[in-house]
């Protein structure tokens, strides 16, 4: 470990001897600094100083930026990124990650930049959900700009699922309609459906049965949608919901067609009240006189 640690300052050494200028030399070698800045930081990881490794690759990083070298740069920033999060301090690893996100762009390599925001929201979610969200939203943008539609609805579908996990349910129905809008233009119309349930009980959840009843009148121009099991459920839904029929609601959320969907939103429809607390059918037998004879007990009550 001493050995590597040695090496990895002589790196550094000739790192700055690359950097000096003399009277013979006008120009900073910012060339061959960031590489020996490079050879410095695999010496410091493999000797397990982590901060003096992250601290070597922000050095390439900003040696290669002087060379007008973004994409290297952007690639040291990003080492130094994942420095920081082997040294669990993921915030500051995403926001190196997010530069060399914007540098990858600036390059001309958007892809790369979207592959590191979908990596650096995978690193945030245990941590912070809206965050995470926020990154895949981010990469979802770099793609949609490339019209790379598919790879940008699968992100998207990853903020959606966040934004439910935080019951954001304005900003979920918001990122569902759009993911919705990007699977018709690819014409993926059977994942429609599958979205159009998932608005639904966002919606319900929200409150919001005009929104929820909108959302499936939507998607009767979905070719196959009218007719179809997921839209037959979701009139059901819409029906026992308004009818405040809490058995009917409950027959349709734990239904396989739901219960099977993504995990988030099999929750949503587990958990979905109807207003007012509900009311059940009277049993077969129970059908009569009853409420003829609670209408007369009232009047008579009005009455005396």
């Amino acid at each position: 470990m001493a050995q590597k640690i040695n090496e990895a300052h002589e790196h550094i050494a000739k790192a700055e001897k690359c950097l000096k200028t003399s009277f013979m030399k006008w120009k900073p070698d910012y060339d061959s600094a960031a590489s020996e800045y490079a050879k410095a930081a695999v010496a410091f990881k493999n000797a397990r100083q982590l901060e003096q490794a992250k601290d070597a690759y922000l050095q390439e990083a900003e040696a290669h930026t002087s060379n007008r070298s973004l994409f290297h740069a952007a690639k040291a920033f990003e080492q130094a990124g994942i420095m920081l999060k082997d040294m669990q301090r993921l915030p500051e690893a995403v926001q190196f990650i997010e530069k060399a996100s914007v540098m990858y762009v600036e390059n001309g390599t958007p892809d790369t930049a979207a592959m590191a925001l979908d990596r650096a929201g995978k690193l945030m979610e245990p941590l912070d959900s809206a965050k995470a969200a926020h990154l895949y939203q981010q990469a979802a943008g770099v793609f949609e700009n490339e019209e790379r539609l598919r790879q940008a609805v699968e992100l998207i579908g990853k903020a959606s699922r966040l934004l439910v996990r935080q019951q954001k349910f304005d900003e979920a129905a918001e990122s569902l309609q759009k993911e919705k809008n990007m699977y018709k233009e690819i014409e993926n119309y059977p994942t429609c459906f599958k979205k159009t349930i998932a608005q639904v009980l966002v919606h319900l959840h929200r409150g919001d049965y005009v929104a929820a009843e909108k959302c499936v009148r939507e998607g009767y121009s979905i070719p196959g949608f009218s007719g179809s099991e997921d839209c037959v459920a979701m009139e059901q839904l819409l029906q026992g919901y308004y009818d405040q029929d809490e058995e009917q609601v409950s027959r349709v959320c734990t239904s396989p067609l739901l219960r099977y969907m993504d995990n988030d939103y099999a929750k949503l429809a587990i958990s979905l009240k109807v207003p007012g607390g509900g009311k059940k059918k009277p049993a077969a037998g129970d059908s009569g006189a009853s409420p003829p004879e609670e209408e007369e007990d009232e009047y008579a009550g009005g009455l005396c």
